[in-house]
C-alpha cells in the first residue's frame, strides 16, 4: 500500500503506512514520526504514533495545512531508508490466567459475546484450533510480544506477538462492548493483546489479569516515579503465567514499593528477526533471564 495522507480537520494530518498491522509498517511509522519530531517543523504541537500510522497536530496559523502536508511528505524517503533496528527493553509481565475477577466479569456480560455458552478463553481456544484452554494459554505466553502503540485510555499498551503469521492468535472483539473491565485485565482483540490500565468499558476478550501497575497518575508506584505510564512503543514483553499465591505476593510487593519488574536492555533488528524468528526470540529470553 502506498502511504496515505489525509487531513483531520484544520489542525491534524493523518499518515497511514498500511491498512493492516505489520512490524514493517510499524517501523516505517516510527521512523517517520521520529523524523517529523527531529525536523522541528514550526507549528507542530503534538505527534501521536500508532500501530501502522501516526497523526501530527499543528497550528495552522504558524504553518498553513498545505505547507505542513508537504513538509511531512518530504520526510517519507528518510523513513523508508532508515535502519529497522532499535535499542529497547524486554519486560517480564506476570499474568494470572483464569483469575476470578475477569471470570466474574466474563460471565456477567455473556449476552454480548459471540458464544454465551462458555468463557472468553474457551472461545479463543476453539476458533484458533487448540485442543484445550491450557494449550491456548501456553501459546499466548510462550513467545514475546512487541508494544506497537499506547493509547485508547492512558497507559494502555497494544501488543503484537513475535511469531510467524500463521501462528498469530486472532480473536474478534465482543459483539457489544462491556460496561466494565477490571483494572489490569489482559485482553485480546483481532491480533492484539492489550492490558487495561484502568477499570472501565471494553470489548476485548478477557484472558487474565496482571498484578503489575502500568499506569499511576500520582506516580507513587516505585518503578513509575519518573513517568506515570510504564509502556512505550518498541518495548518487548514476555508474559509469565502465575498462580493466585504469586499474584497476591506480587500485588503486595507493588503496593509496598518493594517489587520491581524484571527488565533487560536488548537490541532488536527487524531483518534479523524475520530471518530467524526463533533464534531472535531465544536471544531476547536469554537477555531477560540474565537480568
Amino acid at each position: 500500500m502506498k502511504t496515505r495522507y489525509s487531513y483531520g480537520g484544520d489542525e491534524h494530518i493523518y499518515v497511514e503506512m498500511d491498512e493492516e498491522m505489520s512490524l514493517d509498517a510499524f517501523f516505517k511509522s516510527l521512523s517517520m514520526s521520529n523524523a517529523v519530531r527531529e525536523a522541528d517543523i514550526p507549528g507542530v504541537t503534538e505527534i501521536c504514533p500508532a500501530n501502522a500510522s501516526f497523526q501530527v497536530r499543528f497550528d495552522p496559523d504558524v504553518t498553513p495545512p498545505e505547507e505542513m502536508l508537504n513538509r511531512v511528505k518530504e520526510l517519507e524517503h528518510k523513513a523508508e531508508t532508515a535502519e529497522k533496528r532499535m535499542t529497547t527493553r524486554i519486560v517480564e509481565v506476570p499474568v494470572y490466567y483464569q483469575d476470578p475477577w475477569t471470570h466474574e466479569t466474563v460471565m456477567r456480560f455473556r449476552e454480548r459475546h459471540q458464544d454465551p455458552s462458555g468463557t472468553d478463553l474457551d472461545y479463543g481456544a476453539r476458533i484458533n484450533g487448540y485442543d484445550s484452554v491450557e494449550a491456548f494459554i501456553e501459546a499466548h505466553h510462550a513467545a514475546p510480544w512487541f508494544v506497537s502503540m499506547v493509547g485508547f485510555v492512558s497507559g494502555l499498551p497494544f501488543l503484537y506477538q513475535l511469531v510467524e503469521r500463521d501462528k498469530q492468535i486472532e480473536v474478534p472483539k465482543y459483539l457489544r462492548p462491556r460496561t466494565d473491565t477490571p483494572k489490569q485485565t489482559v485482553g485480546y482483540g483481532g491480533c492484539f493483546t492489550a492490558i487495561y490500565s484502568v477499570r472501565g468499558a471494553g470489548g476485548y476478550q478477557m484472558f487474565g489479569i496482571t498484578p503489575m501497575t502500568i499506569y499511576d497518575p500520582r506516580q507513587e508506584t516505585s518503578y513509575l516515579k519518573d513517568f506515570l505510564v510504564f509502556f512505550k512503543p518498541g518495548d518487548i514483553v514476555k508474559f509469565e503465567p502465575i498462580d493466585r499465591e504469586a499474584y497476591d505476593r506480587v500485588l503486595a510487593g507493588v503496593e509496598a514499593g518493594t517489587w520491581q519488574p524484571r527488565i533487560a536492555e536488548v537490541e532488536f533488528d527487524l531483518d534479523a528477526f524475520k530471518a530467524d524468528m526463533e533464534g531472535t526470540n531465544a536471544k531476547l529470553m536469554e537477555a531477560l533471564n540474565g537480568a
